[in-house]
């Protein structure tokens, strides 16, 4: 049966797919470039040109075919400007959930019916099993410290019954073994930890860059609107932040609140921070039905951050409402709220 795989050229998708040429599948390689690599841009440890040659020659050693889509329009419309607009509005953006639900699922499934494959497998560390009414389930991945269920929250019913994940069920020691024994060059490759298109982690040099038209500059004020200084722009803010804050103050503050209309910016001591309650916006629920009523969940509000045990209730227009059952530090506009029962993902939105 023909699979078409989505490498990267790291060890995870590489691994992915030498395991399924491995079980007899009839794999067919695909990596996206991103952006055009002739302009000498630096990118990060993704993506990159480099990792699209790790790619092809990780193919070439396994003896299955690998092509090159481009994605630049693609990345730049539904991940970029994305990025971009969040930022300018005053919410932090989560850019690995849309370039894989937006881009890469909505797209390679597209490819994959075309060449006439069942599957598209790539290398995250998730799992998906069968209900026995035939819904699919998407799970955490058997390592604990690698999981990127989150970041798949949004994937469809239909989706998922195309997905495949070989690395889920193992362990990262396990994926370098693997790339070991079958003599891979991206055995010890390093993770990737940036966003790819910020390689330098300064995401408001970036966005300024990007949307030199969209700074908020305005005040830093206090819990009773006192002024405390100024700033150059909301995008150089999230909630919670602590660091690089421009003002002077005798004990820690932090950012409680960002309003893009006015510009101004509200700190505050960190037990301000505290939320018991959020909406989210733009939920999926992975069984394709939405809950009747107030459901017990453990809500994930970032990534490598603890679910928090408490309930969520499906609200009109694809909305939802979490309550936690003890408050919750930073509750950030913009980052997923992910719903899980067990290791099972039950759905996720966006933080309003």
């Amino acid at each position: 049966m023909r699979v078409v795989v989505a490498m990267s050229g790291g060890v995870d998708s590489s691994v992915a797919a030498a395991l399924l040429a491995e079980a007899g599948r009839d794999v067919i390689g695909m990596s996206m470039q991103l952006y055009d690599q002739r302009g000498g841009e630096s990118f990060g440890s993704c993506c990159s040109i480099d990792d699209l040659h790790d790619a092809r020659r990780v193919a070439a050693a396994l003896g299955f075919p690998h092509y090159i889509l481009n994605f630049e329009r693609q990345f730049r419309d539904s991940v970029i400007s994305n990025f971009v607009q969040e930022y300018t509005a005053g919410r932090t953006p989560l850019p690995c959930a849309h370039c894989n639900s937006d881009l890469k699922f909505a797209t390679l499934v597209d490819r994959a019916e075309g060449l006439g494959a069942a599957e598209v497998a790539t290398g995250h560390y998730a799992r998906i099993d069968v209900a026995p009414d035939g819904t699919r389930r998407l799970k955490r991945g058997a390592d604990s410290d690698k999981d990127q269920s989150y970041f798949l929250f949004s994937l469809t019913q239909a989706q998922l019954a195309r997905a495949s994940f070989p690395v889920g069920a193992l362990s990262k020691a396990e994926v370098r073994e693997h790339a070991r024994r079958l003599g891979l060059g991206v055995a010890d490759k390093p993770d990737s930890q940036e966003i790819c298109f910020v390689p330098d982690g300064d995401y408001a040099r970036f966005v300024e860059k990007q949307a030199p038209d969209g700074r908020r500059p305005g005040r830093i004020a206090d819990a009773q609107d006192r002024t405390l200084g100024h700033h150059d722009g909301i995008h150089r803010f999230t909630i919670g932040q602590r660091k690089g804050l421009g003002i002077s103050a005798t004990a820690p503050m932090y950012v409680l609140r960002i309003e893009p209309a006015s510009g101004t910016v509200t700190v505050g001591p960190k037990t301000a921070l505290e939320r018991s309650t959020c909406s989210v916006s733009g939920v999926n629920w992975i069984s394709g039905v939405a809950p009747p009523g107030w459901t017990s969940v453990a809500t994930q509000i970032r990534h490598r951050h603890p679910a928090a045990s408490g309930r969520v209730r499906p609200l009109e227009r694809a909305r939802a409402e979490v309550e936690f059952d003890m408050p919750q530090l930073a509750v950030t506009p913009g980052q997923a709220a992910v719903f899980y029962d067990g290791d099972a993902v039950v759905g996720g939105g966006w933080i309003d």
